[in-house]
């Protein structure tokens, strides 16, 4: 057996079990193994595509994936996909072929490629250790939340593996559980028992039928409300208390009761400047608290009073299991009714701006929400128009929405929705873009009409990178550069094979109505026209993170 395919069936023998990626001669082998031990191959159109799906699979299906690529250009076309995975700290398994001789017109430093977005590079580099090295990747992956470069030399993937190494390929052992001391553990509940207006913000450390249930257990018997951060939104989707989203995309009401809270809790969250507004969020004499089993993450993005190392879970019920009796704290019916009528952003009054020729993205959003199934799980891309389906279109639970937006690049949603979608097969999938980020990922609506993905792709077009057009435009920079004459995407769709709408008024949505009560045997894209009048609530302050 050659290392190719010994490394292929290590890697489904060690637990992964779907692919993603764009197949080429030095990846062949590789790939087919994998196939050939029982993987799904996913082929995308675009390598920067498939690393997005697979980072988005395993975000929502909480297992493994890997992503499959040729060497050299292969890798360089999937870095932006890569180095998204690996600034979410994303367990993925990244395997590429290599090319040594630095004659070749694909050599190109693939390990450094791999350390200057985060990732982990490792190689195989003899016949002998070939399995264990792929073993290892996922190990690694897995238990450190890592995003790991495997590069397999082409000379290598030739080489003969002795008889039976195979028979060392295994998965890895759980990803040990991390035990709070009981000292923090000890401080932690005394904040709680202070605390009069406490508040719990869940982020992709709780992202778990396990944390949620222990956080709102805890929550309960001290009066907290429950937030998240954008990446865990839904979590706590069926909560009476909960605010929804911490941060730019809160609605006033929760960002009024998060910045009165005297004491805030994150969870496996980082509080950083999104989360927190820029420490707006934050009251001048509240109490912070970080929770998280990796203590470098404790304080890394603000002054904290307390770290608290240890797993959410096992610190939540440690900490209910040392708590007296329940307390009330934020929990008033004057609180309960706020929340029941004006938590969410679509029950807040705006002016809607509307005209014959576009439609305003809350009206499109709100009816939207209103037309879709429940059961949905949601891939948003970058730009102005994000914060409309993050926040507008609800989801059924922390599964329901996958947000790649630790790099903050255009372009990857399409393949997020594509990735989320594979994940769970039993909810209607969603694509959420603006014209910038659909055109720029138009190759893959090949792949989700190729794979009979019954999808709804939503475009909210303003015909501009719409971002650049409401920071600069105030100023009267000329901004040419970054309109665009009106493109009919819903003529491109129908060139794929999806059925298509254009939507400029709410009336044009029946057909998006008609397409959910019928039989969905091609996917939809919605080109909706889109008011091009002011920028979104949150642009400002995204504009300051730069």
């Amino acid at each position: 057996m050659k290392v190719a395919e010994a490394v292929g069936r290590a890697l489904c023998a060690a637990g992964i079990g779907q692919v993603f990626g764009v197949v080429g001669s030095g990846n062949f082998h590789l790939t087919n193994a994998m196939v050939a031990a029982g993987a799904r191959f996913v082929a995308a159109r675009h390598e920067g595509g498939a690393a997005t799906m697979a980072d988005a699979y395993t975000r929502v299906s909480g297992s493994v994936a890997a992503l499959s690529v040729h060497q050299g250009p292969g890798l360089t076309n999937a870095m932006t996909g890569i180095a998204e995975a690996a600034k979410s700290r994303t367990p993925l398994v990244v395997l590429a072929a290599e090319v040594t001789r630095p004659t070749s017109n694909f050599s190109v430093d693939q390990e450094a490629l791999a350390r200057a977005v985060g990732a982990v590079p490792m190689r195989i580099t003899s016949a002998e250790g070939a399995v264990a090295a792929a073993c290892d990747a996922v190990r690694r992956a897995l238990h450190e939340r890592r995003t790991v470069l495997l590069n397999v030399p082409l000379e290598v993937q030739e080489l003969d593996v002795p008889e039976g190494v195979l028979a060392q390929a295994a998965p890895p052992p759980p990803r040990p559980v991390v035990e709070p001391e009981a000292g923090q553990v000890v401080r932690l509940t005394q904040a709680l028992e202070r605390a009069s207006r406490p508040v719990f913000v869940a982020g992709r450390g709780s992202r778990s039928p396990g944390a949620r249930d222990a956080l709102q257990a805890l929550a309960e018997r001290h009066g907290a409300l429950l937030a998240t951060s954008a990446v865990a939104r839904g979590l706590f989707h069926r909560n009476p208390w909960s605010l929804d989203v911490s941060g730019g995309f809160a609605s006033p009401l929760a960002a009024e009761l998060i910045a009165a809270a005297d004491l805030i809790v994150g969870w496996g969250c980082a509080l950083n400047m999104w989360t927190m507004r820029h420490g707006a969020l934050i009251g001048e004499h509240a109490t912070v608290v970080q929770v998280d089993d990796d203590p470098s993450a404790l304080g890394a993005h603000r002054a904290i009073d307390l770290g608290v190392t240890g797993d959410v879970e096992l610190t939540a019920r440690r900490a209910l299991e040392a708590s007296s009796g329940e307390r009330e704290g934020c929990r008033t019916p004057e609180t309960q009714e706020a929340i029941a009528s004006r938590v969410r952003l679509r029950d807040v009054p705006y002016d809607d701006t509307s005209t014959r020729d576009r439609i305003d993205p809350r009206t499109l959003s709100i009816a939207l929400d209103d037309i879709l199934p429940a059961e949905r799980v949601i891939g948003v891309d970058s730009g102005n128009f994000m914060g409309y389906p993050s926040t507008y279109l609800s989801v059924p639970d922390q599964d329901g929405f996958c947000f790649t937006q630790a790099f903050q690049s255009i372009g990857l949603g399409l393949a997020t929705a594509i990735g989320a979608a594979l994940a769970r097969p039993d909810r209607l999938p969603v694509a959420a873009l603006g014209d910038g980020g659909a055109l720029m990922g138009a190759a893959d609506l090949d792949t989700v009409r190729r794979l009979g993905l019954p999808m709804v792709v939503v475009v909210y077009n303003d015909e501009a990178y719409g971002a650049e057009v409401h920071h600069f435009g105030p100023a009267g920079h000329p901004l040419d550069t970054v309109q665009f004459p009106e493109t009919d995407i819903a003529a491109v769709a129908r060139g794929y094979g999806f059925e298509a709408v254009t939507v400029r008024t709410r009336a044009d949505l029946k057909a998006v109505a008609d397409w959910v009560g019928g039989p969905r045997s091609a996917p939809l894209l919605v080109d909706a026209k889109v008011v091009r009048d002011r920028g979104a609530w949150w642009l400002e302050e995204a504009f300051k993170g730069h």
